[in-house]
């Protein structure tokens, strides 16, 4: 049976299908308990931020043992769809907030709000929000709500998307909260991703110049491109070119003690240009050539 997907391409809908009155055509907010959807996948046409209220028990959207648990967001881009069939995603309490990217022309947030990388999660990567935190989210959106009250006139975008701004300013927040209560957690996905750099190494593949991008570990690690890279970020302050590089230099290293192991066989197995560019990497890194480094190994 082919799959029923439910395609909302403006706020009016949104609102139609959800059960609440439209107050503004860009932006509203939405009590999801009102919400009577059959269960299909639905794909929305504009932003869309999900507030699901969870319970102790529930181990849904990737909430971890050390997680909290008094409710979780979801973040999606315009265009992204979620299935509703298999999480009962709106069958639950919480709040939906969809704004239109038409909302933040000529807005201080239309400017940045690519910088907001959780909307590029998976719905499995969600924030997972304590009782203070879930409460700061909810006065958030009060205010959303309640300039949606007030009638548009020429200070309605402005004052709306700053407050959207404001809302998601406190998510990157939480957001590295929840890295710092995952601390064992993302330790242990960083002692996986040097795995896998030091096997990406070994394989050879490095001699046609390819070195692993975010997405390869990422998609070894069955994350998403972007949360790899905030994770990774977060607990070593280096994007994957900078923390593979650190990972070149020390297999460069070991391989430069083999015996009869040179400078231009070291740069070649490990992908660099050439041997000057690895000579001027490597002193530049450890401030030794690497001739000069077999030498004060020896």
């Amino acid at each position: 049976m082919k799959e029923s997907i439910l395609n909302i391409e403006t706020i009016h809908e949104c609102n139609r299908c959800l059960g609440c009155k439209t107050l503004h055509p860009l932006v509203s907010v939405v009590d999801l308990s009102k919400a009577n959807l059959e269960q299909c996948t639905i794909k929305f046409d504009f932003y869309t931020i999900i507030m699901l209220e969870g319970d102790v028990e529930d181990f849904s959207y990737g909430r971890k043992s050390c997680d909290y648990s008094n409710a979780s967001l979801l973040f999606l881009t315009p265009g992204e769809s979620i299935d509703i069939d298999h999480n009962e995603l709106l069958r639950r309490k919480g709040r939906l907030l969809a704004f239109h990217p038409d909302l933040l022309s000529r807005t201080s947030l239309d400017w940045i709000i690519e910088d907001y990388t959780f909307f590029f999660y998976k719905p499995d990567e969600a924030l997972h929000l304590s009782l203070r935190e879930k409460s700061k989210i909810i006065d958030c959106q009060h205010n959303i709500a309640e300039e949606l009250e007030h009638a548009i006139d020429n200070h309605s975008k402005t004052l709306i998307s700053r407050h959207i701004e404001l809302l998601l300013d406190y998510c990157t927040r939480f957001y590295e909260r929840q890295f710092i209560t995952r601390c064992e957690a993302n330790k242990s996905l960083i002692r996986q991703t040097n795995i896998l750099l030091d096997e990406y190494i070994q394989s050879g593949k490095l001699k046609k110049g390819i070195s692993p991008s975010a997405e390869y570990c990422a998609d070894k690690l069955h994350l998403s491109s972007q949360y790899f890279n905030d994770l990774l970020y977060f607990e070593t302050g280096e994007d994957i070119d900078e923390y593979f590089q650190f990972k070149q230099l020390e297999a460069a290293k070991t391989m430069l003690l083999e015996q009869g192991c040179t400078a231009g066989a070291v740069a070649e197995r490990l992908g660099y240009p050439n041997v000057q560019q690895f000579r001027r990497i490597f002193k530049m890194n450890t401030g030794i050539a690497p001739d000069d480094y077999k030498l004060t190994q020896n």
